[in-house]
This record gives structure tokens, C-alpha cells and sequence, in this order.
């Protein structure tokens, strides 16, 4: 869709919309990554009976708290994803990544406890209820792109944003990149494809051969990279409007936006500095 290859750029978007300029070696950027704990309601009695899915979860941590909400050995939700028969589009290919929907999920039915299988499946299920009607299509294609691209960067703005209020604004910066035929340069893709949520990211890092390497590959990931809630669909098919092309977090609570370089480089230099007065941390 977005195929025009720009010059390189000094300038990168790390995790949180952190616009930061290229240094040699590792660049630290803001504070640890809150990664949430499995919550499994009744957690205090024998047995849970619920279980609840965060946020921007990934898919393997979501299949983990699966396999830890019904005792079951590690890695048995993953390997039940060829019995689950998962109602996936076909830009899916049978990755479920995006459509496993954060919310609370029941463990029992009927008096018995559920099945991986059926877990995941009521996940998508409910993915799909929220994601394929009327609003979400209409919106999708009123940006000219379909719903798993929708939920493709809502999953980009659930991993960016800091605030939900910023999310229509992240949603923005996005699209506009993308119709300028810049990279995205984001490092939540650099995580995604190594597996982690860090805030530590090498100029190795940015060369690693992969689709979800969004400062080598033009557009968009080839699926999403986490599972994005509401808020975050909303954004993606309703950006905030505006001319942004870089934004940071400044310090907690301050997130700036804006078209200019210059401006941009003058709020980096004063998240830098508010860096320095308080010691760097690394999410895990």
C-alpha cells in the first residue's frame, strides 16, 4: 500500500512515540516498560474462575496465562491452535495475533472447567463481534484500508501511546508517515520481533532481517503486534486530525507532537535532559 522508499533518516520513533535522534550504540529512552501481571479473579479461593486479558497483551502471553489460568503444561495453548479452528480472516493466515481481545474470560462453563481451545476461541469470537460490524468496516475503509490493517496499527498505537488521550494523535503520526512514504521507525515492532518490551535498542537491533523491522521494511507489519482494545481501534480509524510526524514523551504526562524537526530535536534535547537527573531503567 505505502511503497515509496524515502531517504534514511537520522531521526527514529521508539517504544511510547519516543523520537529520538540515532546515536552510536545502545539508546536508552524513558522508563521501564510496565508489562502487566495474569489476573485471575477469585485468585484467593482454590480455583480462579476468571481470567483477564490486558491491553496489548501479545499472543504469547496470552497463550502462557492461558496455560497457567487452567493448570495446564506450558506451551499446550499454543500447540491447540491447530484444533481450535479459529475464525480468522485470511490476511491472518492463521495467526491469531490482534484478535485475541482483551477482556474477561470466563473458566468454566456449565459447571466445567473450559479448554484452551475454547478459550481462544471465545477470544476471537469476541475480536470479531467488536471488530467486524458496521463502525469499525466503514471506518477502516474510510481510510482506504481493511479491518486487519485497522487492527494492525491500533495494536501500533496500544504498544505507542502513553495515554489513551494520546492515542488518536500516535494514530496520526502514523498515517502520516506513512502517506509521505516514510518509514514508521518504530521500536514496539523492533520489540515485537525480538520478542521482548525493552527500552534499550542498539543500532544492531536495527538491522535485524525481519518484516516487523519497521525502519528496514516500508509500511505496515505483516500482522499486528500485540492485541489492541477498543480505545486504541477507535484511534486507528479515527486519528486525531493534525500535520505530526514526530512525537515524544517528554516526562510522564507530557507527551509533545509536532511537524517540525527542529522543534522536535529542542523536546529531545529536554527528554535527554530529564534522562540525566534520574537513573535509567529497563523494562523486562
Amino acid at each position: 500500500m505505502y511503497r515509496n522508499t524515502p531517504p534514511r533518516s537520522t531521526i527514529r520513533l521508539t517504544r511510547r512515540g519516543r523520537l529520538v535522534l540515532i546515536a552510536t550504540g545502545a539508546v536508552v529512552a524513558g522508563t521501564a516498560v510496565a508489562v502487566p501481571l495474569l489476573s485471575l479473579e477469585g485468585e484467593g479461593s482454590s480455583e480462579p474462575t476468571t481470567l483477564v486479558i490486558p491491553e496489548g497483551w501479545r499472543a504469547g502471553q496470552i497463550y502462557d496465562a492461558v496455560d497457567k489460568a487452567l493448570a495446564r503444561p506450558p506451551g499446550t495453548a499454543k500447540k491447540s491452535l491447530a484444533k481450535a479452528h479459529l475464525r480468522l480472516p485470511a490476511e491472518a493466515e492463521g495467526n491469531p495475533e490482534g484478535y485475541l481481545f482483551p477482556a474477561t474470560y470466563p473458566l468454566e462453563r456449565n459447571g466445567r472447567k473450559t479448554t484452551p481451545e475454547a478459550l481462544l476461541s471465545f477470544m476471537v469470537d469476541t475480536a470479531n463481534k467488536k471488530f467486524s460490524g458496521a463502525p469499525i468496516a466503514a471506518g477502516a475503509q474510510r481510510n482506504a484500508m481493511n479491518v486487519y490493517q485497522a487492527i494492525t496499527i491500533a495494536s501500533i498505537v496500544q504498544a505507542e501511546a502513553a495515554t489513551e488521550a494520546d492515542m488518536g494523535k500516535v494514530a496520526r503520526v502514523v498515517f502520516n508517515r506513512l502517506e509521505r512514504g516514510m518509514p514508521l521507525q518504530m521500536d514496539s515492532t523492533i520489540n515485537y520481533a525480538l520478542n521482548r518490551s525493552t527500552l534499550r535498542t542498539t543500532g544492531a537491533d536495527l538491522r535485524i532481517d525481519s518484516p516487523y523491522n519497521s525502519y528496514q521494511r516500508m509500511g505496515l507489519p505483516p500482522t499486528p503486534i500485540d492485541n489492541p482494545g477498543e480505545a486504541a481501534m477507535r484511534a486507528a480509524i479515527n486519528p486525531t486530525p493534525g500535520d505530526w510526524l514526530y512525537f515524544v514523551t517528554v516526562k510522564p504526562g507530557d507527551t509533545r507532537f509536532t511537524n517540525s524537526f527542529d522543534e522536535h530535536r529542542r523536546n529531545v534535547a529536554e527528554f535527554n535532559k530529564n534522562q540525566s537527573k534520574s537513573p535509567k531503567q529497563e523494562g523486562s
